[in-house]
């Protein structure tokens, strides 16, 4: 039996109020439902950007001195003030009017029922004397300013239909005109006798200084109301790492990390002139934007990769030492690549319409079909409220087909993520090349609404579906609601690579001049282990990979996942070091009760300064292979550095600035510059002066 997909059963939906059998009936009677999936979408995108709207709001209430003359004007006046309600008049033709005005029904039902919030810039303002009302009224609340920004939106003949005349409990509005004028003509009036459409407000002498997201007049005239700039992006907090004490932490272990979006996405705020948020930084991410020439591994050898090590001064702190960890892939030419089967599975929603988003991600596409050939598979799948095939697997020779299939994709509806995921890689599997590359590509801005939404959930469909021998990258697009840290995660379990996309040339450079590396993994869940000579080392602190650290002990379980390196690429680590001997504050514990404390083992009598320990997997093995690397310290200053290492010491500087870190040192914009600048070296893209002209921009933005 079908459900009947109605107003309430709608709203209720939306807002979350439907046990799991009911929102399951819902959802599939979605799937058929195009009118009601769309008030959906509607009714998503205005809940959203009322919360997020009211999540900046600190709740305010009157003081006692205001409370104390509300009470004395109401003693001299009205028993009640009707200020401002939302109705909607009964339509004529219930019937037709079920769909057409369950968006906008339950839109204001869903502002009406968020908390109320005085809007605190009120606050900064001196009251006028003339008002009659309950005195435990609040100030105008932020979802009834929402609420007339909603009706000042729609078209005339709807504003038509909202009567504004309410009760004092449910807040007020904020005029500019003298008390006088407005209040005791109408209020003094029986009920009956007062106009239908007539606003009592509780004015204010202007502020003494300019309130921002404020403008004269922005609530009498709903056609000038004033829209926020609401972001709804999503970023995992980072919390850095700190310096540990090798006596106790000899160890230390992290997968490795080829993503890049964090970098691309840091640029993006500042050419939109805006500083990042913090934990939209990953120093990791944008140390490994960049390509280095690190020696590359033995041709002829059964290993991938090669180990790079160097160690030299810290630039941002003299007294301390900068170790470089590195690995370069072997490369691949492309045309000796394998045959690729890959499955483009693409979000069609509505929120990919802009510019930046669906059709830049038509554009990038383009440019990677033009790479592909005959012995290449070519399969897309679309998702929105429902997910659907769009392209069955078709040979990477014939690009009109593709191209049209591309150039008629259009964006609308809600954000089915979960079920696109399925087909993606059922189609996937289905054409799966023994031996060569077999790849989902999911572009999306990651905001998924409909079906499977949860991240958790998500992230175990995708760990599950890895298993199929498919690996899986993420392109990223958009801005304002981009979901960094579930498309991070997705990539993470899904043995891939995660890139945020924000121009064509981004998509160049991901999708062309380096396919090999994100299409052709050529090892699976490597992992790194660094043990610290205490003889030489007090203590350690890995610059970034936060959200890649591992137990000490996941080094030698091949259960556990780690990241992926694919053909030329080179991954880079550093670590800050405190030479032995040096004092350092250090977090420490209280001593043990019930167990004698061990004297200090003799240090190892080795000039070695660390060990690099290395475990890798085949793309198709299940076995790991350890390898091992040691370093000695040469005593190498800064200025003896290579022009990599200062480049890549640049990069992690800026980032430790940008972040506001509290182990930057003596790190600044100018010194990053300068760092840069030494070690720009051979720039055969421009990639490392496009970083030295953001790092000026952001000095600048900084001011």
């Amino acid at each position: 039996m079908t459900m009947k997909l109605d107003n309430e059963k709608l709203t209720a939906y939306v807002l979350g109020e439907l046990d799991e059998k009911e929102r399951q009936a819902v959802e599939k009677a979605l799937e058929t439902d195009q009118q009601a999936l769309q008030i959906v979408t509607e009714l998503r995108a205005t809940a959203k950007f009322a919360t997020e709207a009211l999540k900046a709001e600190v709740p305010a209430a009157l003081t006692d001195e205001q409370r104390n003359a509300v009470r004395d004007k109401a003693a001299a006046g009205a028993q009640r003030a009707e200020v401002m309600e939302l109705r909607l008049r009964k339509p004529r033709t219930p019937r037709r009017w079920l769909y057409r005005g369950a968006a906008f029904a339950a839109t204001v039902a869903i502002v009406a029922g968020l908390a109320m919030l005085a809007t605190p810039s009120l606050l900064r303002s001196r009251t006028s004397s003339k008002f009659v009302g309950d005195a435990s009224m609040q100030l105008p609340s932020q979802e009834e300013l929402a609420a007339r920004r909603m009706i000042s939106k729609l078209p005339p003949e709807k504003r038509k239909e909202v009567l504004i005349s309410s009760n004092a409990r449910r807040g007020i509005v904020v005029s500019g005109r003298p008390m006088e004028d407005r209040v005791e003509g109408e209020l003094a009036k029986p009920r009956a006798s007062r106009p239908s459409r007539a606003v009592v407000a509780f004015t204010t002498e202007p502020p003494r200084e300019p309130v921002p997201g404020t403008q004269p007049g922005f609530i009498e005239d709903p056609n000038k109301v004033y829209w926020p700039n609401h972001n709804t992006e999503a970023y995992d907090r980072i919390v850095e790492n700190d310096f540990l004490d090798v006596g106790q932490n000899p160890l230390s272990t992290f997968s490795i990390d080829v993503d890049t979006a964090s970098y691309a996405n840091v640029r993006r705020f500042l050419t939109q002139n805006t500083i990042p948020p913090p934990d939209a930084v990953r120093i990791e991410e944008m140390v490994n934007y960049f390509s280095y020439d690190y020696v590359p591994p033995d041709p002829d050898g059964e290993d991938p990769f090669s180990a790079n090590m160097e160690v030299a001064g810290c630039p941002w702190n003299p007294d301390h030492r900068l170790a470089r960890i590195a690995l370069k892939g072997r490369e691949m030419p492309w045309d000796e690549r394998p045959a690729t089967n890959l499955v483009f599975l693409i979000d069609v929603s509505g929120s990919m319409s802009p510019e930046n988003k669906l059709p830049l991600l038509k554009q990038g596409i383009k440019l990677l079909v033009d790479q592909l050939g005959e012995a290449d598979t070519v399969s897309m799948v679309v998702y929105a409220g429902a997910s659907g095939l769009v392209l069955p697997p078709t040979s990477g020779e014939n690009r009109e087909a593709i191209l049209d299939a591309l150039d008629r994709l259009k964006s609308g509806g809600s954000t089915n993520g979960g079920a696109g995921i399925q087909l993606a890689y059922d189609t996937a599997v289905g054409s799966f090349i023994q031996g060569g590359i077999n790849r989902v590509i999911l572009a999306t801005d990651g905001d998924f609404n409909v079906g499977t939404t949860n991240q958790g959930d998500l992230i175990r469909l995708i760990e599950q579906r890895a298993k199929s021998g498919v690996f899986l990258t993420v392109l990223g697009f958009g801005m304002g609601n981009i979901k960094d840290s579930t498309l991070e995660k997705l990539a993470d379990k899904g043995n891939g690579n995660y890139a945020y996309i924000d121009t064509l040339n981004e998509a160049r450079k991901v999708l062309v001049e380096q396919i090999g590396g994100t299409l052709v993994t050529i090892a699976k869940d490597v992992k790194i282990q660094i043990e610290f000579n205490p003889a030489q080392v007090r203590a350690y602190r890995l610059i970034g990979y936060e959200n890649r650290i591992l137990a000490a002990e996941d080094f030698n379980d091949d259960t556990k996942d780690a990241g992926e390196i694919g053909a030329g690429h080179t991954v880079t680590a550093l670590y800050e070091l405190v030479p032995a001997g040096q004092d350092i504050d250090l977090p420490s514990v209280d001593p043990l009760k019930y167990r004698q404390k061990a004297a200090p083992a003799a240090a190892v009598g080795s000039n070695e300064l660390l060990t690099l320990k290395l475990r890798y997997k085949q793309p198709d093995g299940d076995k790991s292979k350890k390898l091992e690397f040691p370093i000695v310290d040469e005593g190498r200053s800064y200025a003896m550095a290579s022009n990599d290492f200062k480049f890549a010491a640049s990069v992690a500087s800026f980032g430790m600035v940008l972040r506001d870190s509290k182990y930057k040192g003596n790190a600044t914009f100018d010194s990053a510059v300068e760092l840069a600048e030494e070690g720009r070296g051979q720039d055969k893209h421009g990639y490392r002066a496009e970083f030295i002209e953001l790092v000026r921009k952001a000095k600048t933005l900084s001011r």
